[in-house]
């Protein structure tokens, strides 16, 4: 397969393999077989390592794995070096808490278009059935209407818009940017315009705000971006919210940028691309 029809998901992980493990399920259930799988892991146990390459063994899947040391939230860097191990046209960024549909992959397909990022939509789970899944006592992709319609009234699902499939049409494109829900982690990107704004700033310290500044730069240089909703919704797993001690000077830095008009991270992806305390492995 030609690296030009290959879409390279992109998972970050820390340490949570029993909320990988349904994602990878889920990957391997795709309907579109055309795309690869790297797992850009922010310096996990060995257990959760080997938690992972059995699943690849059990799922029959290949995975590429890279790591590289634990020195706390480092989410930009990893995802620019799991970039970096990859080989498509086009990166999905994906956190490996969110389960995705079936045609997860199909319906990125659909929506890529030059010029454009797809920011991706979310189905939020409650703890209930975030444990149900977890212990495999309940599959959330694959589901019928009836299921989730269940699973809404009942509160365990935030909104029903996994159901529903709309075309891609005019309504999913904006032209200014808007700081309101962008998620990197359900994100679309050609690598072409990754590689253009030097990918993620891994100068942004800890929790907050660095795919807006992500999403900001695409902007600056010219990539609009365009809504994914009932189309790509992924199944996110509930977790406690991380430490948010850093989110009030990296939001102060996106503003700033929001006038100054920056395109390149000032320390991304062209400085991680031959990190030496890197390790990449290849299971399946």
């Amino acid at each position: 397969m030609s690296a030009v029809d290959l879409i390279s998901i992109v998972i970050t992980t820390y340490n949570r393999s029993e909320a990988l493990l349904p994602v990878l399920a889920a990957l391997a259930a795709q309907d579109d077989k055309a795309f690869e799988v790297v797992l850009a892991d922010d310096g996990s146990t060995q257990a959760h390592q080997d938690a992972l390459q059995a699943a690849a063994s059990r799922l029959g899947m290949k995975l590429t794995h890279v790591w590289h040391p634990d020195v706390g939230f480092t989410a930009s860097r990893v995802r620019n070096l799991g970039v970096a191990a990859s080989s498509g046209s086009y990166i999905v960024l994906l956190d490996g808490d969110c389960i995705p549909e079936i045609d997860f992959v199909r319906r990125h397909r659909m929506l890529r278009e030059p010029g454009f990022f797809v920011n991706g939509s979310r189905v939020l789970l409650s703890p209930r059935l975030t444990q149900q899944t977890i212990l495999g006592k309940n599959q959330v992709f694959g589901r019928s209407r009836l299921f989730w319609l269940g699973q809404r009234l009942s509160g365990n699902a935030s909104k029903l818009a996994g159901l529903l499939r709309l075309p891609d049409f005019a309504v999913r494109k904006q032209t200014g940017f808007r700081w309101k829900g962008i998620r990197s982690c359900n994100m679309g990107v050609w690598r072409t315009d990754y590689v253009a704004v030097n990918g993620f700033d891994e100068s942004f310290v800890g929790w907050g705000h660095e795919d807006a500044d992500f999403a900001l730069r695409l902007h600056n240089a010219g990539i609009r971006r365009k809504q994914g909703f009932c189309a790509t919704e992924v199944y996110h797993l509930w977790h406690r919210e991380a430490s948010r001690t850093s989110e009030s000077q990296n939001a102060a830095t996106v503003r700033l940028r929001m006038g100054t008009g920056q395109v390149l991270a000032t320390l991304g992806y062209s400085e991680c691309v031959n990190a030496a305390e890197v390790v990449t492995q290849r299971w399946g």
